[in-house]
């Protein structure tokens, strides 16, 4: 295989890419006018439904220039070989394959960002802003820009350093330092993440001793979970949707509530939120998922190994020098459909689990106000209650509002 046809593969992937997610969109774009489901005719009101239905159509539109700009920046970049000149730049700064790689990685990172900001901007601004979502204002918005791009540098370029350092070091087993890197980030981020990580752009506080952690913790006892952290998160300082969701184990496991959620919710329908969350705990669904995306990145590293000492990678994408940085690009471009299909099998195990998790909140409490709490949810973040099946099969991690409501009440 010569260097320009892996170039042609890497463009003719990026393209189709491109044609089958423009080709759902559009496919659950044309159900957007269909008639609410006679199940779920309590979410909306006429106006209601309009006004979601504005909401949907566009993000659509919005989303098709995004992308259509994106598709047309990504094959400029690689038509003018733009990775070459940026590893030009790069090597004009340092001579060390790790400072190099770090400058490379820093320069494609922060020129990303800088493109993407007036997208993510009027996303924000405009849109979000028109329906009545925003509630971020400028300020946090770019302070939450930097302190991301501060984060990437230091945590990304760490373990990026750490890993061209062990291929340095051992080349063929580098595979197995890199994924154990990964693998003791990926658990300590699990672990301490609400803790370390979330104070950074959040304020979090401790649930008040009253009616509602009472509630809480008698559910909790009742199915003999251990839950003693109990916080309330912020999240209404940048959007009126609404979320919970567990994180850690042993004694850093705890429950986060945003503001939003309890200020939306009944006391029963919270309760019922966090015993759907307690079903993912009980059946073990946060073990596997961290136990398969352990060892899908253990997979991944495995191939990339066996493939980035090839200059044809770096060669593919116009650099003469065999990098494992440039490399690492190509073989991320070439994985890609391989990304897909392992996207669609976690889907598809996401949707299972997440019917498990209702079933033990409707057996171990109570199905009406989990009901109603999904709808509430549905509503206050004007979701799509008729999205296309094919678009639900390739994106969705949860089934559809309809398919949850039908399965709450059988």
């Amino acid at each position: 295989m010569t260097a320009s046809l892996l170039f042609y593969i890497i463009i003719a992937i990026i393209c189709v890419n491109f044609i089958i997610d423009k080709v759902l969109d559009y496919l659950n774009a044309k159900h957007y006018n269909d008639p609410i489901p006679k199940e779920l005719n309590d979410v909306y009101d006429e106006d209601e439904y309009k006004k979601s239905q504005a909401y949907k159509k566009k993000n659509y539109k919005f989303g098709i220039w995004t992308s259509l700009f994106s598709l047309l920046l990504t094959l400029g970049f690689l038509g003018l070989d733009g990775f070459e000149y940026v590893d030009n730049i790069a090597r004009s700064y340092s001579s060390n394959p790790i400072g190099i790689a770090l400058i490379f990685f820093g320069i494609i990172m922060l020129g990303s960002d800088i493109i993407s900001t007036p997208f993510s901007y009027y996303k924000t601004f405009v849109i979000e802003e028109q329906f009545g979502f925003n509630k971020t204002t400028k300020q946090t918005f770019f302070f939450d820009k930097i302190k991301g791009l501060l984060m990437m540098a230091i945590i990304g370029g760490g373990i990026l350093a750490l890993i061209i350092w062990f291929y340095q070091q051992t080349q063929d087993l580098f595979w197995l330092y890199a994924w154990g890197i990964v693998t003791v980030f990926t658990v300590f981020m699990n672990m301490f993440y609400s803790k370390l990580i979330v104070p950074l752009f959040n304020k979090q506080t401790p649930l008040e001793e009253g009616r509602l952690r009472n509630k809480i913790s008698d559910y909790a006892k009742s199915v003999g979970f251990n839950l003693n952290k109990i916080f309330i998160i912020d999240g209404s300082k940048r959007s009126t949707k609404a979320n919970a969701y567990f994180s850690g184990f042993g004694s850093e496991k705890r429950v986060t509530l945003y503001d939003t959620l309890v200020n939306e919710l009944e006391e029963d329908e919270i309760v019922a939120v966090l015993a759907h969350e307690v079903g993912h705990y009980k059946k073990k669904h946060i073990i596997f998922n961290l136990i398969t995306s352990i060892l899908l990145t253990g997979l991944t590293f495995y191939i990339l190994s066996i493939f980035i000492s090839n200059p044809l990678l770096s060669n593919a994408l116009g650099v003469d020098i065999a990098s494992f940085h440039v490399g690492l690009i190509a073989f991320g471009l070439l994985y890609s459909p391989i990304s897909e299909i392992t996207g669609l099998i976690m889907n598809h195990l996401s949707r299972k689990f997440e019917y498990q998790a209702d079933d033990y909140a409707k057996h171990t409490y109570k199905p009406e106000p989990l009901i109603s709490s999904l709808k509430k949810l549905s509503k206050n973040s004007l979701s799509n209650l008729t999205p296309h099946p094919s678009y639900v099969f390739a994106h969705y991690s949860h089934p559809t509002l309809l398919e949850r409501v039908k399965n709450l009440k059988q």
